[in-house]
């Protein structure tokens, strides 16, 4: 599979985006989906990741309860719907397929698509 992230812009805080990736390859429904992003001269950092059918997602703490992870087989997209957005969450966002959720969160990763810049300005 391959991906391709698109949606990333500048946005002020408090405001929203929504990322979106497309995969081309046969095999996107089987594959558990997921978002990382990194922040320059920080480590890349797992956001959030959704199983091959969509009825799991997993979220770390800092984008819980302001993030939505979700997935359209049917388009081979995956989204992530970024609310109440703040400067802290500036970085370049990567989506990145995996054999499972769990994989995923433990950063093996299959494929990694190319990033997206998304700025917050304070």
């Amino acid at each position: 599979v391959q991906l391709q992230a698109s949606g990333g812009g500048l946005v002020q805080a408090g405001g929203s985006l929504r990322l979106s990736c497309a995969a081309s390859g046969r095999t996107f429904s089987a594959n558990a989906m997921g978002w990382f992003r990194q922040a320059p001269g920080k480590e890349r950092e797992f956001v959030a990741s959704i199983s091959s059918e969509g009825d799991a997602t997993y979220y770390a703490d800092s984008v819980k309860g302001r993030f939505t992870i979700s997935r359209d087989n049917a388009k081979s997209t995956i989204y992530l719907q970024m609310n109440s957005l703040k400067h802290d969450d500036t970085a370049v966002y990567y989506c990145a397929a995996g054999i499972s959720t769990i994989h995923i969160m433990s950063y093996k990763i299959s494929t990694w698509g190319q990033g997206t810049q998304v700025t917050v300005s304070s």
